[in-house]
């Protein structure tokens, strides 16, 4: 996937961190800057033909959003995923995720629309056919964001993205997870937000959210997309 290197110079300094956010966000993803390694300001700086001032703004966005942490004296380190961190992604996901699909059903039931949610499915089948990685897991975050959009929650949805960079993240790293599996539940998560049901679609949310827990912890020690030397 093509990576835009080059940042305007005449973006305000706010849009400038934000895009150099989006830039190193990527490829922190796909492991061009990987995992336990010292974020390189410098050579960053130099891709992107910016100076240091934008990109020490974007770091602690970086580290909101965990994709870094920082170190007095050592700087900015890329996030390493462990069992903990992988735990601490689906425990938090099954807390936030569950009750918005509750929400979703309650939502359709008194006349919401579901054309959002059917438009981010039909986007989940084109890229699992396409079988790109990385945007397969862009495409899988966005359903699961759109189902919280669907809750009409604003602070469920706020929630939501601060765990969505890692989401898509993880759903990278993990990618030799069988897809056409998970498209074959998105499908029956939609089904259950349609048919109104709470309680129903905070089952399928569980199941489908838990189902993928231990798996992803094989995934990751054997190694996959993003992965030093990958």
């Amino acid at each position: 996937m093509t990576t835009t290197t080059t940042a305007p110079a005449t973006a305000p300094a706010r849009s400038l961190s934000r895009q150099i956010y989006d830039t190193v966000r990527e490829r922190i993803i796909l492991g061009h800057y990987p995992e336990g390694s010292r974020l390189p300001e410098q050579r960053i700086g130099d891709e992107l033909e910016v100076s240091r001032v934008p990109l020490r703004e974007a770091v602690p966005l970086l580290e909101r959003d965990g994709f870094v942490q920082t170190f007095p004296r050592r700087g900015a380190m890329v996030t390493t995923w462990d069992t903990k961190a992988i735990d601490d992604l689906f425990d938090v996901r099954l807390c936030l995720e569950v009750g918005a699909a509750g929400h979703a059903a309650r939502q359709i039931a008194l006349g919401g629309s579901m054309a959002p949610l059917d438009e981010a499915l039909a986007a989940s089948r084109r890229v699992v056919q396409e079988r790109d990685a990385y945007a397969i897991a862009q495409a899988s975050t966005a359903y699961h964001e759109t189902i919280v959009k669907t809750a009409a929650n604003d602070l469920m949805l706020k929630m939501m993205r601060t765990i969505s960079g890692r989401m898509t993240w993880l759903f990278y790293r993990t990618s030799g997870l069988p897809v056409d599996d998970a498209l074959d539940e998105h499908v029956s998560l939609r089904d259950a937000i349609a048919s109104g049901n709470e309680r129903v679609a905070e089952a399928v949310a569980y199941a489908h959210i838990e189902r993928d827990r231990e798996p992803s912890f094989a995934a990751l020690a054997q190694g996959g997309p993003g992965t030093p030397g990958d």
